[in-house]
């Protein structure tokens, strides 16, 4: 179930073990991404969805400065 989390609970839940995935392109992940994250463009995220480990809560964000 999505819901949108504060800042202070990403950070905890990173601590506790989740997986933080940017779905931005890849370029933008390379340009610059949170600390531990991975890259899963949202286009491409259905096909490399089975990456991520299903026991452990995922964290989706993407930045856009607009």
């Amino acid at each position: 179930m999505a819901r949108l989390i504060d800042r202070e609970t990403v950070r905890q839940m990173v601590k506790d073990g989740a997986q933080l995935v940017e779905v931005l392109p890849k370029e933008e992940y390379a340009e610059d991404h949170l600390p531990g994250a991975v890259s899963h463009p949202l286009k491409q995220l259905d096909e490399e969805a089975g990456e991520l480990d299903p026991n452990r809560p995922v964290i989706v964000y993407c930045w856009d400065s607009a």
